[in-house]
């Protein structure tokens, strides 16, 4: 690959634009320092308009993949069925800050599986807050369950986390053959966290009075009606995963009809839920799959393609690992949704085995669990707690994810077949 003075320029701005979405300087929004570089890099030349607007054309299914599971993840949380779930947790715990981490961790895994890692992040984390901290308990313990249960359990269906959409965009394998895949490195990954942060966290929870409660809360009519409604998104989008259809779309018309209902029975306007939707996500996602674009066009992920195609021809066994660690690393170094773009241009660029770009998926969606970096999910998780007044250091999180990551990362890969 030769490199030249407009390749430097157009990698710089990537460079730039992507710790920006990382570090927020000046506080500013994730999506103005994408945009910014997108379009940095259109007007310096370095990548053609008809060439960026491919780019964020490549989204789209992403694009609305995000869009109904943010909106009937706000219609859940304005109807109170997470501080239900989160409530339901504390009255089973029984006093027991042990079985109450245990029930955190259990309702993270189903909040991720059924409606994606950045719900869990965003709405279960400040009912998780708010309940524990009612009980009498320090909720930071059980806050690190719901980041860490965010990443580990996002490849358990492909709806649980955009990432996925982005590795295999155009290429999912069909449901039957990714749970075959996925299906045990999964439980692997779900299990072994769980029981890392349950050892790095047990002086924490040892120390810990939980009050008792014999009260079950209640869910409203509109909370029963949101919780029939994600049943049945689950259901339509794993139809959709089984027939081979994209899950943009149906998880969009999903989304919508589903909100319109919840909204027409209980007499609400629309209007408070579409403000409470962080729509930002949107052109964050649109910026990055520019930035991704510009890297293609300076030949970096050919490159990656032809060391990835050598390193699968020298030695087979060796290429999961390798790509694994690789994708799990970056992750850390420039978030996962960005690396997620390059593996899955490098997944479409040439064929490679299933255990490679299983392991890739695997290094994108579980790698995050080393940093705050990591994972837009863990980003918006740790904004969720400084919004709470909590303030989690990056060498706090990195002690814990050092410890949990690793072993959760080789087991699952080492699972795949």
């Amino acid at each position: 690959m030769t490199v030249d003075g407009s390749a430097v320029a157009a990698w710089s701005i990537a460079a730039v634009a992507t710790a920006g979405v990382i570090a927020r300087p000046f506080r500013l929004p994730e999506a103005i320092w994408a945009v910014i570089g997108a379009v940095l890099l259109v007007a310096f030349g370095l990548l053609p308009w008809a060439d960026a607007w491919s780019g964020i054309l490549k989204g789209l299914d992403v694009y609305c993949f995000l869009a109904g599971m943010m909106l009937i993840a706000e219609v859940a949380r304005r109807e109170g069925v997470f501080h239900w779930l989160a409530a339901l947790a504390v009255a089973h715990a029984r006093g027991s800050p042990q079985r109450l981490f245990a029930l955190v961790y259990a309702v993270g895994t189903v909040v991720t599986i059924l409606l994606s890692n950045d719900a869990t992040a965003v709405v279960l984390t400040p009912a998780v807050f708010a309940a524990t901290r009612a009980a009498g308990a320090t909720p930071l313990p059980y806050l690190f369950a719901c980041a860490f249960i965010a990443n580990a359990a996002s490849f358990v269906l492909p709806i649980a986390n955009p990432a996925n959409l982005v590795v295999f965009a155009g290429r999912m394998p069909h449901l039957a053959a990714w749970l075959s895949q996925f299906g045990l490195p999964s439980v692997i990954a779900i299990a072994v966290t769980y029981l890392a942060l349950r050892l790095m966290l047990r002086r924490e929870l040892a120390a810990q009075t939980i009050v008792a409660t014999s009260s079950r809360p209640q869910l409203g009519h509109g909370g029963r009606l949101t919780l029939a409604g994600i049943g049945a998104i689950a259901v339509v989008l794993l139809c959709c995963s089984a027939l081979d259809v994209q899950l943009g779309l149906p998880t969009l018309v999903s989304g919508v009809v589903t909100t319109a209902i919840v909204l027409a029975l209980n007499l609400q306007s629309p209007w408070p839920v579409v403000k409470g939707v962080s729509w930002g996500v949107l052109p964050l996602v649109a910026g990055l799959f520019v930035l991704v674009e510009a890297i293609d066009h300076t030949g970096v992920i050919a490159a990656l393609s032809g060391l990835m195609h050598a390193e699968v021809a020298r030695s087979g066994t060796a290429a999961p690992w390798s790509a694994g660690l690789v994708a799990a690393l970056a992750s850390n170094l420039m978030n996962n949704l960005p690396v997620g773009l390059i593996a899955g241009s490098v997944v479409a660029a040439d064929h490679l085995p299933s255990q490679v770009s299983g392991a890739m998926l695997i290094g994108v969606d579980l790698g995050p669990n080393l940093s705050v970096t990591g994972s837009l999910a863990t980003i918006l998780w740790l904004l969720v707690l400084r919004r709470e007044g909590l303030d989690v250091g990056t060498w706090r999180f990195l002690r814990l994810g050092a410890v949990v990551m690793p072993p959760a990362l080789a087991l699952a890969i080492l699972a795949l077949h």
